[in-house]
């Protein structure tokens, strides 16, 4: 197959050659492996690549992916992976809210809609407002990789890419902020490889990734070569129930195995006393293996007890050699609603003290490392935080382990918001909305529902799936919604964009979710006899002088048993650092500090915390009224 341009201008074509979404579970050659820290299945190819910047698609670089093609790189300077391009020197460095970068300079009316099936030909694909980055680097295959799959893995690239492995095309993946992945280990040959990757700004996949931030573009997150093991674990998936003190799990686990009908699965789980609990086999007779395993006097995960059991999966042949290790760290809890829509973890009424996080660094923009994390959760414990809300995309794999791990509770967002085209000048006016109810943007947010449901459904902090924020509401929302339902019968779903549209209020979300409402606004809900829990997924937005009125939002718990607190918009500023012209010291700089018009300037700058983590005096009235709930 050969890449085509068009697709930028198509939102039927989202992903071409990429392997299907699957668990964020780690392989290991054995458990003596996995004890001593030994990972020889993953090779990371982050650190400098090949690089060059097209002003538009006309100024990409033509066979720049061709190995042997010295002449078309010859113009090429380098970059950092991860990063993005606009931070290291190339391009505009842009922020906006509500609009799309486009607007007041470019008219585009999203393709497909109203059912027309046809595309508009060129919209992205000879736009002259496209920056291209084409990248390059080279690397050998360990030797130990031979007669395995060997998968390319991408966990974030802004927004539209081309991959293509020693000449050869690989495939083509939008959706910036999940993981995408490509079989490549018939294209790979001895010695030394060449990979080429093609990342354009803009393509349709621009119209459902309108999230209020800073517009940047390129290889963001890390990437990753990694081979099977000699037993191709392909996916897991662990349910785990509680009834009384006694939990359960059932587990899928998918494997490929060449036909190894001796081989055997060893499912065991490891207690947090470090004791074998339970355990069983099956036999690795199919593609699919599932189990049960039964936990007597299961302790169960809170943000209070965050206690974590460890599940640990080995493929062993019929002589009992390791063919394949595979560890992960699970937690027992029940969530409910209770006839008067009171949520409950464990029995026990359920208290949102959160926030919403973007992933943010003053320096590295969403270009996060596990350090930075680790500080941001850190944080969250200091100032009573017990919830995020993963605004408004799909975050970095560790940082669901993470939570795991702190006991905070999350709702994990799926990469949608199409705020440019249902709202304009603050009026809602959906008439050209997507996704909306048009069948040619369907699959695209499914499939963005399904790398989200997947990747992170072995996570025992998610509470509550989130279809997405601020993209008005209607069949394909509603589709999303179903999904989730029918994948999860654990967890809630959520979303806020109902309330522009109450002809889907039966069929998407589980809670009553709105945008900053007052207080007066919930409690006449709240006394109409709901018939769905109330969740504020923002409110209290915390720009300049805000927050104050805290208690108003606190004394609704009192007040009905349906309501569930929320998250306040937001955890820190989009801040980035920038050497003031006439001082010459660095100064934290917003939208608008950047000769970025059009731009929404400091509203960038909502944050409880400025970008350097160093918080604001809105913080102690926050952390003041969390502590009291913080139990």
């Amino acid at each position: 197959m050969e890449a085509s341009l068009a697709w930028l201008d198509d939102p039927t074509v989202f992903r071409v050659g990429k392997l299907p979404a699957r668990s964020d579970h780690t392989v290991y050659e054995s458990a003596s492996a996995y004890r001593n820290g030994s990972q020889r299945l993953r090779q990371s190819l982050d650190g400098t690549w090949g690089f060059h910047y097209g002003e538009t698609p006309q100024h990409r670089t033509p066979a720049f992916f061709e190995p042997k093609n010295q002449v078309a790189r010859q113009n090429f300077t380098s970059i950092q992976v991860p990063g993005h391009i606009q931070l290291q020197g190339f391009g505009q460095i842009q922020y906006i809210n509500t609009l799309y970068p486009w607007d007041g300079q470019v008219y585009r009316r999203p393709p497909m809609i109203d059912e027309d099936e046809t595309s508009y030909p060129g919209i992205f694909s000879e736009a002259s407002d496209n920056p291209v980055g084409e990248y390059t680097r080279t690397f050998e295959v360990p030797e130990h990789f031979a007669n395995r799959t060997v998968r390319l893995q991408f966990e974030g690239v802004e927004r539209a890419m081309y991959v293509w492995v020693n000449g050869h095309f690989v495939g083509y993946s939008e959706d910036s902020f999940s993981r995408a992945e490509f079989d490549i280990t018939t294209y790979l040959v001895p010695g030394e490889n060449f990979l080429a990757v093609a990342v354009y700004k803009l393509s349709t996949a621009a119209f459902l990734e309108d999230q209020d931030m800073f517009r940047f573009s390129g290889i963001f997150r890390s990437v990753w070569l990694e081979a099977s093991a000699l037993v191709d674990i392909q996916d897991v998936s662990f349910v785990p129930t509680v009834t009384g003190n006694v939990g359960k799990v059932t587990g899928t686990v998918t494997v490929q195995h060449a036909g190894l009908i001796d081989a055997r699965l060893e499912a065991v789980v490891i207690g947090p006393d470090n004791q074998v609990v339970a355990t069983t086999q099956r036999p690795l007779a199919n593609d699919e293996v599932i189990f049960e395993l039964s936990v007597p006097e299961v302790q169960v995960w809170s943000h209070q007890s965050p206690t974590l059991y460890e599940m640990q999966l080995t493929i062993r042949a019929a002589d009992g050699a390791e063919l394949a290790f595979v560890p992960y760290r699970i937690g027992f809890r029940t969530l409910s609603v209770t006839d008067e829509q009171q949520i409950q973890l464990n029995g026990r009424r359920l208290f949102l003290n959160g926030v919403n996080r973007h992933e943010w660094h003053p320096s590295r923009g969403r270009a996060l490392t596990v350090a930075d994390m680790a500080e941001d959760v850190a944080l969250f414990k200091k100032f009573h935080i017990n919830a995020v809300r993963t605004s408004h995309y799909p975050n970095q794999m560790a940082w669901y382990f993470m939570m795991d791990e702190a006991g905070v509770y999350v709702m994990a967002e799926t990469n949608l918001e199409s705020h440019g085209t249902w709202q304009k000048m603050g009026a809602v006016e959906p008439s050209v909305n997507v996704p909306g109810s048009h069948s040619a943007w369907r699959e695209v947010v499914l499939d963005r529902a399904r790398s989200n449901y997947e990747q992170f459904k072995n996570h025992v902090s998610i509470l509550f799936w989130s279809l997405g924020n601020e993209s008005y509401a209607g069949e394909n929302i509603a589709a999303m919604n179903a999904f989730y339902k029918e994948h999860d019968k654990t967890r809630l779903t959520h979303y806020e964009g109902v309330f522009h549209n109450r002809q889907f209020n039966a069929v998407i979300s589980d809670v009553e979710s709105r945008m900053y409402a007052s207080p007066a606004d919930i409690l006449a809900y709240l006394q109409q006899k709901p018939v769905k829990p109330y969740l504020n997924c923002e409110f209290m937005h915390s720009m300049g002088n805000s927050v104050g009125g805290f208690d108003e939002y606190i004394a609704l718990y009192n007040q009905s048993p349906a309501y569930t607190g929320g998250f306040v918009w937001d955890y820190v500023d989009q801040a980035l650092w920038q050497r003031d012209a006439i001082t010459g010291e660095q100064v934290l700089s917003y939208g608008g500090d950047f000769n970025d018009r059009h731009s929404d300037y400091e509203f960038s700058g909502n944050g409880l915390f400025f970008a350097d983590r160093q918080p604001k005096p809105a913080l102690q009235e926050v952390a003041y009224y969390y502590e009291q709930f913080d139990n």
